[in-house]
C-alpha cells in the first residue's frame, strides 16, 4: 500500500533535466528515496518467509531468488538516480539503460519464468524438465548480469544510449564487446527456456496432483482441472487446506447437481446461509460481445453503426438475459 502511494509522488524522476522548480524537485527526490523503505522491508519479508519456512531450491525458487538479487541491484541504482544531481550526470546514457533492466526484469521477466514453471503441470499436465530448468536459470542469470551490469560503468564515463555509433577515441569498444558477447549468453538461456516449454508439452513427465507439495487448493483437483474445477464443493477451514487435511478434503454435501447449486455464505466466518443456482451454459454472453465489437469497429467508419449495430446488440442481451425454467420447471 505505502509503495502505490508514495509511487504517485515519484515519476517526476524521469524528468529532472527539463527544468523543474527546485521545490518540485526537492518532493520528487524525496519521493523516490522514500518508496526504498516500504520496498526494503517487503524484502526482508520475503527473505523471513525463506528463512523461516522450508524451501525447496528447484527451479520455481531459482527464479525467485535470482529475482530478488536482481532487483535489491535495480532498487539500489533507483535511489542514486533519485538524486537530481547524479541524474543530471547519467542522464540518457547507459547508466539508466541498466537501472530499468534491473528493475524490469528482476522484477517482471525472472518471477515470471519462476510462475511458468510453477504452474506449467497445472495448465499443460506434464513437468518441465528440472535439470533444463536450471541451466536455464544459470544462463539467464549470468548473462543478464553479464550483459548489463557493465553498462552502469558504460553510463558512468559518458555513453549515451540511443546513439548508433561512436568514435573509437572514446574507449568504449571493449565494454560493449564484452556486453555483446554476454547478450549471447542471455539468447541461450532464453532459446533453452522455450526449447523445454515446447518438448514437455508433448513428451515431459506426467505431473503427479501436487507436484510441489503446495498448500491451495489449485493443488486439489487434477492437471489441467476439469471445467467445472470440483465436482464437489470442498469445504476448508483455514488459508493451508492442503497441509491441514492432506489426505482427503472434506466436501460440501446437500446440494442439487442439475441445478448448479453454490452455497452462499456468511462474510465473517463463511458459514452456509441459503443455496444459490448458478446460470447454465449459454451462447448469448460470447453472440453478445462479438456484436458490441463489430459495433465499436464500425463506428470508426460510420456514425450509423452505433445505431444499425444497436440491433443485434439489443437482441443478443434480451436473449441472455430472458428467464430460463429450471430442470425441475420443466419437469
Amino acid at each position: 500500500f505505502a509503495t502505490g502511494i508514495l509511487a504517485f509522488g515519484l515519476w517526476v524522476h524521469h524528468m529532472f533535466v527539463v527544468g523543474l522548480p527546485r521545490v518540485g524537485e526537492s518532493f520528487f527526490t524525496a519521493s523516490s528515496m522514500a518508496i526504498a523503505v516500504p520496498n526494503g522491508i517487503q524484502i526482508f519479508c520475503w527473505l523471513a518467509t525463506l528463512w523461516d519456512g522450508g524451501p525447496q531450491f528447484r527451479t520455481p525458487l531459482l527464479f525467485v531468488i535470482a529475482f530478488i538479487i536482481t532487483f535489491v541491484i535495480g532498487g539500489l541504482t533507483g535511489v542514486m538516480v533519485a538524486s537530481v544531481p547524479l541524474d543530471t550526470q547519467v542522464h540518457d546514457t547507459y547508466f539508466v539503460v541498466a537501472h530499468f533492466h534491473y528493475v524490469l526484469i528482476g522484477g517482471a521477466v525472472f518471477p515470471l519464468l519462476g510462475a511458468v514453471y510453477y504452474w506449467y503441470p497445472k495448465i499443460v499436465g506434464r513437468m518441465m524438465n528440472e535439470r533444463l530448468g536450471r541451466w536455464v536459470v544459470a544462463l539467464l542469470f549470468i548473462g543478464f548480469n553479464l550483459t548489463f551490469f557493465p553498462m552502469h560503468i558504460l553510463g558512468l564515463i559518458g555513453m549515451p544510449r540511443r546513439v548508433y555509433t561512436y568514435g573509437p577515441e572514446m574507449h568504449w569498444g571493449g565494454l560493449n564487446l564484452f556486453v555483446s558477447l554476454s547478450a549471447v549468453i542471455l539468447a541461450v538461456g532464453f532459446v533453452l527456456f522455450f526449447y523445454d516449454a515446447i518438448r514437455s508439452a508433448f513428451s515431459g513427465e506426467i505431473a503427479p496432483e501436487n507436484p510441489w507439495g503446495a498448500p491451495t487448493l489449485e493443488w486439489a483437483t487434477s492437471s489441467p482441472p476439469p471445467s467445472c474445477n470440483f465436482e464437489r464443493i470442498p469445504v476448508v477451514s483455514g488459508s493451508y487446506p492442503l497441509w491441514e487435511e492432506p489426505h482427503a478434503l472434506s466436501v460440501a454435501t446437500g446440494l442439487c447437481i442439475n441445478r448448479r447449486e453454490l452455497l452462499v455464505t456468511s462474510i465473517s466466518d463463511a458459514s452456509p446461509q441459503a443455496r444459490e443456482s448458478s446460470p447454465r451454459n449459454s451462447i448469448w454472453p460470447f453472440l453478445a460481445a462479438i456484436a458490441s465489437t463489430v459495433m465499436l469497429l464500425s463506428s470508426i467508419f460510420s456514425p450509423w453503426a452505433v445505431v444499425w449495430g444497436s440491433v443485434p446488440i439489443a437482441v443478443t442481451l434480451i436473449m441472455w438475459f430472458w428467464p430460463k425454467g429450471t430442470p425441475e420447471d420443466i419437469s
